[in-house]
């Protein structure tokens, strides 16, 4: 083997962490079912990778009856479930110093190790769990393999392998001549009918799809004039819902204008992303349905702090995003009175890996109650994912996934951008 092949191999493996260890948390509060349960002075046991229990006071290892495990000093800490994101995209990240035409000079192989920064940077932040909802499925499945073996330090990846989008619709690329659009791309995920949108679901199960994400809309980055309302039509959205379901998966759809989410809805996905234009018809049938709302709030202002730093966005994206953005505050808070499920994502790669956090700020300065933000990102995503019996809470049996941070986010938010504790799967990956 090449030295530079063993050097590289080295460097990856002294940059993990140590294999899950037995330990024991002293949290001074802890959010163990976040809006529901709110704790002070107890101890977390930590047993191959799972928690064992949870007791009150400050227990020693040894009465835990875990002689030898980690004491962990988290006593001026509150501690959480993991966070989790619902809707990233951790294979590229948008860089307005960047050529836009990158791309065409890359390999995959290129595009994995770029995305290895932004898989540990999203974990550091406290999410231990995502729902990559976009992305080459010869990126992103090694990538999620790398990380379920231990192989590479990152979130748990539910993944979408692909996706699903009507011919020139969002979910294509846009601005090049077509020679050169068919030359790069291996999607199975574009298709026309119901019976073609079908055999698009049934090829994203076959390569590895977790999830079936389809757009419903028009895009915002797309860099096309095509508009941002309907794209899919009904039938198309039912046969493709139908499809996923005899295969066992749910269905993530993007949409922006009202009648693409009502329609979504109708169809039975389970979750609509952005929801831009959300009106009371998309709130009456979020309740109908019990589908969830994924607002991604941060990619929109993150965009908009882009736009005077960035002179390469094409005039129909800055259009677009001028027409979004001052919808989006209204429709979220339309959701929140309406009683709608809500589940935490940040579309992060468009927005920075690592960030992930400031979606939370924006939810409260939107409305919505600090621990509800956190629920949101817990409680609420573990629903969405049927994780439930694993995720979302601080419970014995559950996966030990925990953040902590310093203070109380529940009276200040922004603390929650400084996450100091991060276990997945029992390992420590950031301490104090």
């Amino acid at each position: 083997m090449p030295r530079s092949i063993i050097f590289l191999l080295l460097v990856l493996l002294t940059a993990l962490p140590a294999s899950a260890q037995d330990a024991v948390l002293h949290a001074g509060r802890l959010l163990a079912i976040p809006g529901e349960s709110d704790l002070t002075e107890q101890t977390i046991v930590i047993k191959d990778g799972r928690i064992a229990a949870v007791v009150p006071g400050y227990v020693s290892a040894a009465q835990a009856g875990a002689p030898g495990a980690e004491v962990v000093d988290l006593r001026a800490h509150t501690v959480m479930p993991g966070f989790m994101d619902m809707h990233t995209h951790l294979t590229g990240e948008r860089d307005p110093e960047a050529n836009p035409h990158d791309w065409t000079t890359k390999m995959d192989g290129d595009l994995l190790l770029e995305s290895l920064p932004f898989l540990e940077r999203t974990l550091m932040a406290g999410f231990t769990t995502v729902r990559n909802t976009g992305a080459n499925h010869e990126i992103i499945l090694p990538l999620k393999r790398a990380v379920n073996a231990g192989l590479i330090p990152g979130p748990r990846i539910i993944a979408a392998a692909g996706g699903i989008t009507p011919t020139g619709g969002h979910g294509e690329r846009q601005g090049y001549r077509e020679d050169i659009l068919e030359a790069v791309n291996n999607s199975v995920g574009v298709c026309d009918g119901a019976d073609d949108c079908r055999r698009a679901a049934r090829a994203l199960v076959k390569r590895g799809a977790d999830w079936i994400k389809i757009t419903a809309t028009g895009g915002v980055l797309s860099n096309t004039n095509a508009g941002l309302g309907q794209q899919l039509m009904d039938d198309e959205l039912e046969a493709i819902v139908q499809a996923a379901a005899s295969m066992g998966r749910k269905v993530a759809a993007h949409a922006h204008q009202a009648n693409g989410i009502n329609a979504a809805l109708r169809a039975g996905v389970a979750s609509i992303e952005h929801g831009s234009y959300a009106d009371d018809e998309s709130v009456r049938l979020f309740q109908e349905t019990g589908a969830y709302l994924v607002p991604t709030l941060f990619a929109g202002v993150y965009l908009q702090e882009e736009m005077p730093l960035n002179d390469n966005i094409p005039p129909p994206v800055v259009d677009k995003i001028n027409e979004v953005i001052p919808n989006v505050k209204a429709s979220f808070q339309r959701a929140l009175a309406g009683g709608v499920n809500i589940a935490f994502g940040t579309d992060c790669g468009v927005c920075p890996h690592g960030q992930n956090a400031r979606e939370f700020e924006l939810m409260v300065d939107y409305g919505m109650p600090p621990i509800d933000a956190i629920r949101s990102a817990t409680v609420m995503t573990a629903r969405l994912l049927e994780r439930s019996d694993d995720l979302g809470t601080v419970e014995a049996g559950k996966i030990a996934d925990l953040v902590a941070v310093r203070g109380d986010p529940t009276a200040d938010i922004s603390l929650l951008r400084s996450v100091s504790f991060v276990m997945k799967d029992g390992k420590v990956y950031k301490s104090p």
